[in-house]
């Protein structure tokens, strides 16, 4: 935890390790310094500052999660070509913006004589010094970045509750030899749900996080062996998917591959930020590795499956080997505990910087944090309940969420952070370059969101 007033609310989304993250919510305040050289680094008090090597396992750990089961469903809708180019290059587009806003933070606490701040901050900060026209907005855009934040933590819980949901009923239908409505699932494991995030404490949550860690990495392994304990062939595969296709394909990538809410405050703990960034960088070494697990797993899975592999790659395992029904239900559990953490996102969003606020000093705060707490997971329930359908949750929030966080802000963040000291040829890099992302973040918001919810409402009215 940084001593220097740092606020460094954390966004975990798919990353259950970096609990302390998820626990920071003091104020912003500028350190008085006459520096004219201020390094921000050089003024971090970090408590517990993570190495290099830590850092980097948390974010890889905090990509093996139900996006990455969901790939070979992605590549259903890309064809493995397209699927296998195109995440290599989404993934290249996502690595360049947190480049980016990084960078920018940066740049942003240097000229503010800042230790470190956190995304909605940045954003903020940003369009107060960029064009005048923009200016308007800054006191706006940070709470624009807590509702995107907001609704993609929701949104991930959602998934949540539908991965654990399918995965129990496919164990269910095996053992009783029958079908259960995936609906009856959720309502069962809905108490649960609510008393796991009762738990103010995160640190009460951490040793399940590290068994849940420590089953997803078995159970990959597992995955693994059933991918390829057949030969792999691409007779029947397509190379090519629909085109009208490829939002739900740009979607779900996003969803798996995108860690913008934890960048920064993974990087504001590092004992040596610097080595954040750069060509052979903690960032870059981490998202080389994660894209070539997700161009696996992708490749590889739907190579396996075909066109009937569903919303994630466990339930096209075997129904009735008792393996295969280990596996489902390791992750079943692993991500319960995860709905915990990332669930605890949205209510410290929610419940610290609007509704406690709002209330003021009170004696029944504990009341309505609990009320709070319970209703965002009822939200997230009902969702699930009304949508069942994995997959479409993923591509619908990835494109909705993510185009928007992932490359639209930190584009727009990059322009008004070097609007007044780039000039000529540098500024027209700087505005291109960036409009280019914009215009690709908005239209994966429009066409990704619209394409899902068109699927949404063909799949159910049938």
């Amino acid at each position: 935890m940084t001593k220097n007033g740092h606020s460094n609310s954390a966004y975990v989304g798919d990353h259950p390790d970096k609990l302390e993250l998820a626990e920071k919510g003091q104020k912003n305040k500028a350190v008085v310094t006459k520096d004219p050289d201020y390094n921000p680094y050089h003024h971090r008090d970090v408590e517990h500052p993570t190495t290099n090597s830590e850092t980097l396992f948390h974010l890889l750990k905090g990509s093996l999660g139900t996006g990455i089961l969901a790939m070979p469903n992605a590549f259903r809708n890309s064809g493995y070509i397209t699927g296998s180019i195109g995440t290599i290059v989404i993934g290249f587009i996502c690595t360049f913006c947190i480049h980016q806003l990084v960078k920018a933070q940066y740049e942003l606490c240097r000229r503010k004589k800042m230790p470190s701040m956190n995304y909605p901050m940045v954003a903020e900060t940003a369009m107060g010094e960029g064009p005048k026209c923009f200016r308007v907005f800054a006191p706006y855009i940070g709470t624009v970045v807590n509702t995107f934040l907001l609704i993609y933590q929701l949104g991930t819980c959602c998934v949540y509750v539908v991965f654990v949901a399918s995965n129990i009923k496919a164990i269910v239908d095996a053992v009783a030899d029958t079908s259960i409505d995936v609906r009856l699932c959720m309502i069962i494991i809905l108490l649960p749900l609510i008393l796991i995030n009762w738990v103010r404490n995160l640190k009460y949550l951490a040793p399940f996080s590290t068994l849940a860690n420590a089953i997803t990495m078995v159970s990959f392994g597992i995955i693994c062996y059933y991918i390829f304990r057949e030969p792999v062939t691409t007779e029947g595969k397509d190379a090519f998917g629909k085109p009208s296709n490829f939002p739900l394909f740009f979607g779900t990538v996003l969803f798996a591959l995108e860690a913008i809410g934890v960048i920064l405050p993974l990087e504001n703990e590092m004992k040596t930020p610097q080595k954040f960034g750069g060509s052979c960088g903690v960032l870059n070494v981490s998202m080389v590795l994660i894209v070539f697990l997700y161009v696996g797993m992708g490749l590889f899975g739907y190579l396996n499956y075909g066109s009937a592999v569903l919303g994630s790659i466990t339930l096209n395992m075997p129904e009735h080997e008792v393996l295969s029904m280990c596996v489902k239900g390791m992750l079943a559990f692993a991500i319960y505990i995860t709905h915990g953490l990332a669930c605890y996102v949205a209510i410290d969003i929610t419940w610290n910087d609007y509704v406690a606020k709002r209330l003021g000093a009170q004696r029944n705060a504990l009341f309505w944090e609990y009320a709070v707490r319970t209703g965002l997971v009822l939200i997230t329930f009902l969702l699930a309940v009304a949508i069942p359908n994995l997959e479409l949750f993923i591509s619908l929030f990835g494109a909705l969420c993510l185009s928007a966080l992932g490359l639209a802000f930190p584009a727009l963040i990059q322009i008004c952070t070097h609007w007044y000291n780039t000039k000529g040829f540098a500024k027209v890099w700087l505005v291109l370059s960036n409009f280019v992302l914009i215009i690709v973040g908005i239209l994966g918001l429009v066409i990704g969101t619209y394409t899902s919810l068109k699927e949404i409402v063909l799949t159910f009215s049938e």
